[in-house]
């Protein structure tokens, strides 16, 4: 399932146009890619054929929807991310994305927010 969330730039693009889209026939599909891929038919359906068998989206009916939210890929693809590069570690993600910036009040009081939200013994 791990690679299911590693699209090339162009899949992702794709997959945007669906998101945007959904539900979209496919035909329209078609059209849309065309226009902002500069895709043939075959192009698009060869890519959808592709990302449906890795399960992110279904053609069904001749009308193309998503098995997973943009979020929800985004989110998973984030969490594979910190897994990877930081271990797990959040806080050692936090540290490397904020860098030297400094944080105003209230993005500080926002992130305290989330944090407590998810924490584990409230």
């Amino acid at each position: 399932m791990q690679d299911n969330y590693r699209l090339a730039e162009t899949e992702a693009k794709f997959a945007d146009i669906i998101w945007e889209h959904e539900p979209v026939a496919s035909m329209q599909l078609v059209k849309l890619c065309e226009e902002k891929l500069h895709w043939k038919k075959s192009t698009t359906f060869t890519v959808l054929k592709k990302l449906c068998s890795r399960g992110l989206f279904r053609n069904e009916k001749a009308v193309v929807t998503a098995r997973i939210s943009r979020e929800e890929f985004y989110g998973e693809k984030g969490r594979q991310f910190v897994d990877e590069a930081f271990g797990g570690s959040l806080p050692k993600f936090l540290t490397a994305f904020i860098g030297r910036k400094k944080l105003s009040g209230e993005q500080v009081e926002e992130m305290k927010s989330l944090i407590e939200s998810y924490r584990d013994d409230a």
